[in-house]
């Protein structure tokens, strides 16, 4: 058997309640773009049924969502790139993040088939997507006035620095966001997942957790448990060979670790190939049959090597787990240099997903 990926939908669900929680005035984007973080975005939006709206990154996943029955509110936080896209919008009641000029262009041009809930992206120091707060004034005005554009024009910012609760960043970019809120007395939206649990001033009419949602901290050096949040996948494989090797012997591609002792190695059916990290170095942990036990030697495409000289009973077939319950991805992505987004994002298609 090759690795699979258990996603639980009670860890999903419990997340969306910790948002909702830690923000019990705000209205909740749930955010599943990039296939709901790569736990599957159909999925997601089943489990997320009490969210009020979706967010997703282009209009083909709010296409896809819609095709697939979803009626709730989805906002595309890119917006669109060509007219193609914004009829494809406008024909399944997607709502639109605007945030450049050639966007604007774009509604002005007659035909649309419906009109489209538009959200304003206000620049306040991501420096990514979005209007400086100086030009806000008047893009509003424009987008107001355009009766391609449905309702009362939203605003919205994105937090840079949000992940580490040290930096003064985020109440700069709130303190120059509120003012245009109260000017224009519309809904807003500020907090991301780091917004919602540890910047209370951002949080405002939405909310829009995303890795949260999926089990991870949004903070530097945060802990999901302390967070209140529960893993929703638990990657895992089996052992698939045991053997005994010689002090000395180096172990896996160029020989980057050597046997310090006599001593048993296993080997685990996971790999780069899989989406595990292929930089995750060796001391990096993995559950063997509940257990910790580390990985030594180079990541390969298709199997780890682990250390077993503390599990002298490891059999082929004993269960492992690479992150998830009991071994924190925040732990794994720390250790390979990189963040647990990208851990849930890599896992591949030849990964099988299984429900809990």
């Amino acid at each position: 058997m090759g690795p699979r990926a258990l996603i639980d939908p009670a860890a999903l669900s419990h997340n969306l309640q910790r948002a909702r929680e830690a923000a019990p005035g705000s209205r909740v984007v749930a955010v599943i773009k990039a296939n709901a973080y790569g736990h599957g975005i159909l999925w997601a939006a089943r489990v997320l049924d009490q969210a009020d709206a979706f967010g997703v990154a282009r209009v083909e996943e709010g296409v896809q969502l819609r095709q697939a029955g979803v009626s709730r509110e989805i906002l595309v936080l890119e917006g669109v790139v060509d007219r193609e896209e914004l009829i494809a919008a406008s024909t399944h009641g997607l709502q639109l993040a605007i945030n450049n000029p050639w966007q604007l262009e774009l509604l002005q041009r007659p035909g649309l088939p419906c009109p489209v809930v538009c959200w304003l992206k206000v620049d306040t120091g991501m420096h990514r997507l979005g209007f400086a707060p100086q030009a806000v004034a008047a893009v509003w005005r424009q987008l107001q006035d355009n009766p391609a554009v449905k309702g009362k024009v939203r605003l919205m910012t994105h937090l840079a620095n949000g992940d580490d609760l040290r930096d003064d960043t985020s109440r700069r970019q709130i303190a120059a966001f509120r003012p245009l809120v109260e000017r224009f007395g519309v809904e807003s939206s500020i907090a991301n997942s780091a917004g919602i649990l540890g910047w209370p001033e951002a949080r405002s009419d939405w909310i829009r957790p995303g890795i949260m949602l999926y089990g991870a901290s949004p903070f530097i050096d945060g802990s999901a448990e302390a967070d209140g949040l529960q893993p929703v996948m638990t990657l895992e494989s089996r052992l698939i060979a045991v053997s005994h090797y010689h002090r000395g012997a180096r172990i896996g591609y160029s020989g980057t670790w050597e046997c310090p002792e006599p001593m048993r190695v296993g080997v685990v059916a996971i790999g780069y190939g899989d989406g595990y990290p292929r930089h995750a170095p060796s001391g990096t942990p993995v559950l063997l049959a509940g257990r910790r036990v580390p990985l030594i030697g180079r990541v390969s495409m298709d199997m780890i090597s682990i250390d077993l000289r503390t599990r002298p009973q490891a059999r082929i077939g004993d269960p492992v787990t690479l992150w998830g319950k009991g071994l924190p991805a925040d732990e794994i992505a720390r250790a390979a240099g990189t963040i647990a987004y990208e851990l849930f994002c890599g896992v591949t298609s030849r990964v099988d997903f299984q429900e809990i």
